[in-house]
């Protein structure tokens, strides 16, 4: 058993093909961070999901700054267990022999570098399972500078807390008491924040509404994605309110030709809509193309 294995790291992240940091999580590109700050969740979450990452959102979580703002960062990755005397003191013997001192919360903490978040399973642990207090707060402050914490346990010093400005925190419950009693069992390992599934170096997108881990593989084609949804949202409210087209018809996966004409056309013609006409849309055209020929093969 050793903690932040570099080699473990880059075995389940195989699909990652870009630059790593130091301990091998995927550098997904600050370009892409960037782009999502525009996007919505539901523009973010459907090319994750038509792909069959169902399990990668959760939304019962608590936010330490309720004003709008969104947490994007790369994802660092803590799994904890109730405590065991031998198992603690096994982990503990490692860590320091590994250069690690204090807890196991500082561990991870300490490793954070900048557009980090911290992402922790503590078992959904809130009493002695306060993971981030003012101290550890300011700590991920300094070192992330844009990140901050999804925590499926428990925060102390709330209003501590709130003053740090620069971060965000997803937690479950809030309690008065110091972290006790738990074992640190994974160190950038698969982790689960209820009903989602977090690697290293995962995307982290969160919104007033929940959390959304997006695989660091995917990052670059669901960014483009969502942007693709973004305009055809914009253009089928348009289509709808005209009675051009119904809700059923601007839903579908898979747009017919002639929506994809009246697509282009909105895009050239409308300047809300001239940041997205660079964009190549020839595999929306080939999709298209392929379900008519399917539905005229089955006519027959």
């Amino acid at each position: 058993m050793n903690f932040n294995v570099r080699e473990d790291i880059i075995q389940m992240t195989s699909l990652w093909k870009g630059e790593r940091f130091p301990d091998g999580r995927p550098r997904v590109a600050d370009k892409y961070l960037k782009a999502l700050e525009s996007l919505t969740l539901e523009e973010v979450w459907k090319p994750i999901f038509v792909k069959g990452y169902e399990n990668q959102f959760e939304g019962r979580l608590r936010l330490l700054h309720n004003d709008g703002r969104k947490l994007i960062g790369r994802a660092v990755t803590s799994v904890f267990c109730p405590t065991r005397p031998d198992l603690h003191a096994m982990a503990m013997e490692i860590g320091r022999s590994e250069g690690r001192n204090g807890t196991y919360n500082q561990w991870v903490v300490d490793s954070l570098v900048e557009g980090d978040v911290c992402v922790a399973d503590m078992y959904d642990k809130i009493y002695k399972g306060t993971f981030l207090g003012g101290n550890l707060t300011t700590a991920i402050a300094k070192k992330t500078k844009t990140g901050g914490g999804v925590i499926w346990g428990g925060i102390r010093d709330l209003e501590q807390m709130k003053r740090i400005k620069e971060v965000q925190v997803y937690y479950r419950g809030i309690d008065p008491t110091p972290i006790r009693e738990f074992v640190m069992t994974g160190f950038n390992v698969p982790v689960r924040i209820g009903n989602a599934v977090c690697l290293p170096g995962d995307i982290v997108f969160g919104t007033d509404a929940g959390v959304l881990f997006i695989p660091a593989h995917l990052v670059e084609e669901v960014v483009e994605g969502a942007v693709k949804t973004k305009v055809k949202d914009m253009f089928g409210f348009e289509m709808i309110s005209q009675n051009k087209f119904t809700t059923a018809q601007i839903d579908k996966n898979v747009w017919t030709v002639e929506m994809l004409d009246l697509l282009m056309e909105y895009i050239e013609k409308n300047e809300a809509a001239a940041e997205f006409r660079d964009m190549d849309w020839s595999q929306e055209y080939s999709l298209a193309r392929q379900e008519n020929a399917d539905h005229m093969q089955s006519a027959l």
